[in-house]
């Protein structure tokens, strides 16, 4: 299976990236930036850094752990599960310390852990969006519940298309139903094209709406810095 994601952060980890990881849409592109994304450290007296141990509790779920950068510095306070897709990427938790990174699929939990598992859900880096549909979106929400606590709390992420910076992503498709859009992009590394990957944008009001009846509720939305209001954080409780 083509992974050029998952390779060029493996291979940056290494001191072997000689060519960009590149995103594409059409005949647009520009370089990902793997450095500030996946290997800045965590600074404990960040505001995010702080909002986020504030949430956080129990055993925790890193959906999409990417290269371990939450899942490092959590697992000292917390018994903590990496969660990722790629076998480059696993690899590369597993060579930089993260104590447990499994490969698997976060969009289906049920067959992966037992009921009631973990205390508290971290998915971050807008992963979410590849549910693709609001359906999907409910599903995956029902199979979180199942896989968590009563007590639990999710914090999850998404672009608002209700925002203007978002409609400015690479890949973006406008959706006239309000509070929806798409995102349509591939990656591509050292002549490795990767899989064309299909996003829904949703804004927060959306999360709120396909929560009904999922075992959630929406308790708090955080959004980005001035510029990037378009990404927000959204914080699930159990009802």
């Amino acid at each position: 299976m083509s992974d050029p994601f998952g390779r060029a952060i493996r291979d940056f980890h290494r001191g072997e990236q000689d060519e960009p990881l590149r995103q594409f849409d059409g005949d647009e592109s520009l370089d990902h930036p793997i450095e500030d994304f996946y290997f800045g450290e965590v600074d404990p007296e960040d505001e995010r850094t702080r909002w986020l141990e504030s949430r956080l509790s129990g055993r925790f779920l890193d959906l999409g752990a990417g290269a371990g950068r939450d899942s490092l510095y959590f697992q000292d306070r917390l018994e903590t599960v990496s969660l990722e897709v790629s076998e480059h990427l696993v690899g590369t938790m597993r060579e930089r310390g993260v104590d447990d990174a499994r490969l698997g699929d976060m969009f289906a939990l049920p067959e992966q852990f037992e009921r009631g598992r973990f205390g508290s859900v971290l998915a971050y880096g807008t992963q979410l969006a590849l549910v693709r549909s609001m359906r999907g979106l409910r599903e995956f929400l029902g199979d979180l519940a199942r896989v968590t606590t009563d007590d639990a709390t999710a914090i999850l992420d998404n672009y608002d298309p209700e925002y203007e910076g978002a409609r400015e992503l690479l890949g973006y498709r406008h959706d006239p139903t309000p509070g929806l859009g798409f995102r349509v992009m591939h990656f591509e590394y050292e002549g490795d094209v990767g899989d064309t990957l299909l996003f829904r944008l949703f804004s927060s009001d959306r999360l709120r709406d396909a929560c009904v009846g999922t075992g959630w509720t929406l308790d708090g939305v955080s959004r980005g810095a001035v510029g990037n209001e378009c990404h927000y954080m959204a914080v699930l409780e159990k009802e």
